[in-house]
């Protein structure tokens, strides 16, 4: 067929691709756990 470049196309397959990606970074992010001793929290 033709040889044409579909470029919005590809740009639209690339956007989703990332979208995904981005969704499992989010889905699967777990924020560090940081040590609190009981006596911080006391003096708090």
């Amino acid at each position: 067929m033709g040889v044409t470049q579909l470029k919005r196309k590809g740009r639209k397959n690339r956007a989703v691709a990332n979208n995904k990606i981005a969704a499992i970074k989010r889905l699967t992010f777990r924020p560090d756990i940081k040590k609190v001793t009981v006596e911080e929290l006391k003096a708090q």
